[in-house]
């Protein structure tokens, strides 16, 4: 089983949106059993609660549901995940600073590095702008989802 991971600030918006739109490709594939897939926030400020509203909204649009609940994203995570995808440079040096040996760091990702269209660049936070904003997000979680599929597929035969 693979195992991965999506990381944002407060794992409501960014993060389980793209274990959402992950699952999905994933379940279109019919890979499912071949995955685990959850998300985790560098930050405990949300713990507990659901996707924000909005998000929902914008993902049910697309028939992907977000159903997760926000949790903060632990030490024991490097361990249980072989894939661990930050959203932005800020989340991806946060949990670069819990690995201080550097044991883990091959396991960390930017989620735009498998991006075709957005490679090199940040998923923004939604957070306090419009609806246009949370399109985007999807937008950019849907291609860089896609090419991470595509390479856990090509890397692991399946």
């Amino acid at each position: 089983m693979i195992n991965v991971i999506f990381v944002c600030m407060g794992n409501i918006c960014r993060s389980p949106s793209g274990e959402g739109v992950f699952k999905s490709l994933v379940k279109e594939a019919g890979l499912e059993k071949e995955f685990s897939i959850d998300s985790a926030g560098t930050t405990a400020y949300h713990t507990g609660e659901p996707a924000d509203a909005r998000m929902r909204k914008h993902a049910a649009k697309r028939n992907i549901q977000l159903t997760s609940r926000a949790r903060q994203f632990q030490f024991p995570d490097f361990s249980n995940f072989d894939y661990i995808i930050a959203m932005d440079s800020d989340n991806y040096n946060d949990i670069l600073r819990m690995d201080r040996t550097g044991e883990f760091r091959e396991k960390v990702h930017m989620m735009n590095d498998f991006s075709r269209d957005y490679k090199g660049t940040d998923v923004p936070d939604p957070y306090y702008g419009g609806s246009a904003g949370f399109e985007r997000v999807l937008d950019m979680l849907e291609d860089s989802c896609s090419g991470l599929l595509a390479q856990l597929r090509s890397e692991h035969g399946i």
